[in-house]
């Protein structure tokens, strides 16, 4: 699945791989774009993808391709992790890729700063598209670093909430939460205690969970992760305090940390169809557009509902938000064809029709806006919360940081030890985090 590739854990390995990359690139390359697209060619396109269903979707996107550009030939290769991709965009040669695609949107940093991949706002300039009116804000961010756009959205995750409409009707609940107080306190009407552990949890909160990361929690408080200088703002801005409060007062309120994580312990794993969600063990959660696909497939004995995640009490107007991130594809600054590269680059991530017709193959949420409007566009009703999500201007994503997603990694940890006693005052923890996100991007210039 592609959720599967995006997991923090896998995240926080390619940030440690791509941190490689700055040992063998300095400065930006010249943009080698003197090839003539128009002559017979042949281009390399890495992907990660690897399931059946994922290798033929890309297939008959190329196939499009190719039908439209029948002079450029695109030699295919999937299921590559990024530490092949970051080797193969160092060292170059006659088999390295022209055009990657990585499920690492915490790499951009990294790929900007290092000039591994080529910055794309010329071709983009040159053919007449101006990202800012194709693509949906979130998105449009985590391909930027520092004035540098060197990739470009290639579908894309939304977050949002699902929930058990069967165990909400006989709670007493007649509609999703919108405000964290209102699910806070569906939460707990929704926990049914079966002496030391749950007969049903409302809601698993610890950030060990399934997808209840430290950022997918903070996209709903939209925060400033850093200032203009490029400081950390973890300890200045009001909203990570707010959201490791209301997230450490759920646990609590859900029998503790210890209670929580024994439970969860025993439950299904995350990818599996023994997901607590399918089976009703849990009543609601936080999770990416794919998980309604595999809750279906799991056939469940209750109606899922599909929503938004709630957003804070005072931030109430802009329920319908959510937390974005998604794959993301670029040309590699080694590549001799990158004019030709950058008319599959254009074609894969521009084209509507190309767009929509990978989405629907694929289950991911359209990454134009075009797209998400197309009537083309073929899905579940409840996945059009989710192309919502992804379309509304107030929705969040990470920024960009010259050593990935480090940073994230620090703010998880110290969640960990804040949601579990370790760590117990709250102002202090967060001021060291900054400090240390701070030390760790200074070494990595």
């Amino acid at each position: 699945m592609p959720g599967i590739s995006r997991k923090t854990t896998i995240a926080l390995a390619a940030s440690a791989s791509i941190a490689l990359l700055a040992t063998a690139c300095t400065g930006r390359p010249d943009s080698g774009a003197s090839d003539d697209a128009s002559k017979e060619t042949t281009v390399t396109f890495w992907h990660a993808w690897s399931a059946p269903s994922e290798v033929k979707a890309v297939k008959d996107l190329v196939a499009g391709f190719e039908k439209a550009h029948p002079n450029i030939h695109v030699h295919v290769v999937g299921n590559m992790t990024d530490d092949k991709m970051n080797q193969a965009l160092r060292t170059g040669g006659a088999k390295a890729p022209d055009v990657i695609s990585s499920f690492t949107t915490n790499s951009v940093g990294k790929f900007c700063s290092s000039g591994a991949l080529v910055d794309l706002d010329p071709f983009f300039e040159k053919s007449g598209i101006d990202p800012r009116k194709t693509f949906p804000k979130a998105m449009n961010e985590y391909t930027r670093f520092e004035g540098n756009r060197c990739a470009v959205p290639l579908l894309g995750d939304a977050y949002g909430l699902y929930y058990n409409k069967t165990a909400f009707k006989k709670a007493g609940i007649t509609a999703p939460p919108k405000t964290w107080s209102e699910f806070e306190r569906d939460a707990e009407k929704l926990t049914i205690p079966q002496g030391d552990t749950y007969k049903q949890l409302g809601f698993m909160p610890n950030y060990h969970g399934w997808e209840t990361t430290t950022e997918h929690y903070l996209g709903q408080f939209s925060p400033t992760y850093f200032d203009k200088d490029g400081k950390s703002n973890v300890a200045k801005d009001p909203a990570f305090e707010a959201a490791f409060k209301l997230q450490k007062k759920l646990v609590d309120a859900l029998g503790g940390y210890r209670k929580l994580e024994t439970y969860r312990s025993g439950l299904g794993d995350e990818w599996g169809p023994k997901h607590p969600f399918h089976t009703g063990q849990v009543a609601m959660q936080l999770d990416g557009e794919w998980r309604l696909g595999m809750a279906l497939d799991a056939k469940p004995k209750f109606d899922i509902g599909v929503a938004p995640l709630p957003v804070p009490d005072d931030q109430a107007d802009q329920y319908g938000k959510g937390y974005i991130t998604g794959t993301i594809a670029g040309i590699a600054a080694t590549s001799k064809k990158q004019n030709a590269a950058w008319e599959l680059v254009k074609y894969m991530t521009t084209n509507t029709d190309a767009v929509v017709n990978f989405s629907n193959a694929i289950h991911n949420v359209p990454s134009t806006l075009a797209a998400l409007k197309s009537p083309k566009l073929t899905y579940d009703p409840r996945f059009k919360t989710f192309l919502e999500i992804a379309a509304n201007p107030d929705s969040t994503t990470a920024p960009a940081s010259v050593n990935g997603g480090v940073y994230l990694t620090t703010i998880q940890q110290f969640g960990y030890d804040y949601e579990s006693g370790k760590a117990t005052d709250l102002k202090a923890g967060l001021k060291k985090t900054a400090a240390q996100i701070d030390t760790d991007i200074a070494q990595a210039k």
